[in-house]
């Protein structure tokens, strides 16, 4: 018998060991909690590390016994030779560096995107995209739109809090390209949904973008069964602001040695309050900590939801003590620092691409779409493009403060410059407004919740301080909060109490 799961993840594939010896698969974790064998028990490390990144990554479960399967790897399986171990099939290579000119890399990446776009446009049934304005579902818009004989199918969310809201920009690429354009509101009333998106992970995850996303999935089920996203640009071309702040910080890196890093900017950062209130120039506590740390130790910081002073400052005792020193950071240091990479830049991708995407990116849309009944299909994920990419010298993937730079200069032209080149928002949601607002009495019910007590993994008098310091705007923990909101609905989902 051979299990094997897709090149990055987009797919998931969970097994357990039973009781009885025998092994069970299945493609979400719903079929193994069929299983009468399967025992529910919280693994303390998977909720340590769902704590740290806000999703339970492909290197755990939230039940023990139960694990996943990595991307790019099989698993075979003959009689009488065991079960062996899981193989690696794909990896992404950082290895090797391109000696085109940028012209000739625009002209391949151009090549690369609409073959990426037109195979993924095969269906017998109606198809669409996702689009949210910025660079890549635009560019996905795009190139579908030249291959398309009929309007491209679109559909954006947008949100009832005017800082956050980009269906603007949606709506100009829409009229830009003469699609068929439809849009809706995500507002607090969708709070309710929570406990339906705790039901369709089954595992907690924590990124709030998770609703919306389930929302734009039903509205484009209502006129299309299959829809394109932009997912996998950021990743495989450096466009998250971590990926180009990162890049810079190990240039210093590389200019002071660590016994000089250490003491200097670890102790500034120590000593610099934590200003969530202030403009984001201001708020240097992270960088001055990330570039006192390595490089792998530094990216791990800027990518956790949780840093581990923050989780250990709300465990029990007991529960830090059954944690055994396990720290989840961990994971994610020692795979960048084996990746097959040459430099800061290229391990922060690699990392992005075989922990953060498959855990947090393709697990949010897989499951929203599936819940929808909808086939979400990733064209920038095309295989080729990501390899293509992993090519590229630096300065074709960071310049200055822009990320993506050669598929920003690939699109001119195709796109509106203040589309392709104004400051990154991302899918983000107002849970911090909503928190402190009309949903000011869930935050404070996580201190009372009966799940998380009966756990005892968390002290109560810490989840009240840090519900209370968020509502009265000493500080944004909305992020925090989130996520033990998620982890109860999750736990009482599962049937769990520890």
């Amino acid at each position: 018998m051979l299990l094997a799961r897709d090149r990055l993840g987009v797919k998931p594939l969970y097994y357990a060991a039973l009781a009885d010896g025998s092994l069970a698969f299945a493609s979400e974790m719903k079929g193994l909690l069929a299983h009468p064998l399967l025992e529910r028990r919280v693994s303390r490390a998977g909720v340590d590390a769902f704590l740290t990144w806000g999703y339970v990554p492909d290197s755990h479960a939230i039940l023990e016994g139960v694990y996943k399967l990595p991307a790019g790897h099989f698993w075979l399986f003959e009689i009488g030779k065991g079960r062996g171990q899981p193989q690696r099939w794909w990896d992404i290579d950082f290895t090797q560096r391109t000696k085109a000119s940028e012209a000739e890399l625009s002209e391949e990446l151009l090549r690369l995107l609409r073959a990426g776009v037109a195979s993924r446009m095969v269906a017998d049934v109606p198809l669409g995209a996702f689009l949210s304005g910025g660079v890549d579902s635009s560019s996905v818009v795009a190139l579908m739109s030249e291959t398309s004989n009929a309007p491209v199918q679109t559909c954006s969310i947008g949100f009832d809090v005017a800082s956050v809201d980009e269906t603007t920009y949606a709506r100009r690429i829409a009229e830009q390209f003469g699609t068929d354009h439809h849009e809706r509101i995500v507002g607090r009333d969708d709070f309710a949904a929570v406990d339906a998106l705790a039901a369709m992970f089954d595992e907690p995850f924590a990124d709030a973008s998770a609703l919306p996303t389930w929302r734009v999935c039903q509205l484009a089920r209502e006129r299309v069964t299959v829809a394109l996203s932009g997912d996998g640009a950021d990743e495989a071309f450096a466009g998250y602001r971590r990926q180009v702040f990162h890049h810079h910080e190990e240039r210093v890196r590389g200019m002071l040695p660590q016994a000089l890093r250490f003491p200097v900017f670890g102790g500034l950062g120590r000593l610099y309050p934590k200003a969530d209130w202030a403009p984001r120039p201001l708020r240097a506590k992270a960088t001055l900590l990330a570039l006192g740390a390595s490089g792998e130790e530094g990216y791990a910081r800027g990518l956790c939801a949780m840093p581990h002073e923050a989780r250990h400052a709300l465990y029990s005792e007991s529960f830090k003590k059954a944690l055994a020193g396990f720290r989840a950071e961990d994971e994610l240091i020692a795979l960048m620092r084996d990746a097959p990479a040459q430099s800061g830049l290229d391990r922060a991708q690699y990392a992005d691409l075989t922990f953060w995407m498959p855990g947090d990116i393709l697990t949010k849309v897989d499951r929203t779409s599936m819940a929808a009944s909808l086939e979400a299909r990733e064209p920038l994920l095309d295989h080729r493009l990501i390899e293509f990419a992993a090519t590229l010298p630096e300065a074709m993937r960071v310049q200055g403060k822009t990320g993506k730079y050669l598929l920003k200069r690939t699109m001119e032209g195709r796109l509106p410059q203040d589309i392709l080149y104004r400051p990154k928002q991302g899918f983000v949601t107002p849970i911090a407004e909503w928190l402190r607002g009309p949903l000011a009495g869930e935050a404070r019910a996580i201190a009372t919740s009966g799940v998380l007590a009966e756990t005892g993994f968390f002290s109560a008098p810490a989840l009240a301080a840090l519900a209370e310091a968020h509502i009265a705007g000493r500080s944004d923990n909305s992020r925090s909060l989130w996520q033990l909101m998620m982890l109860e609905r999750s736990l009482t989902h599962l049937g769990v109490n520890g």
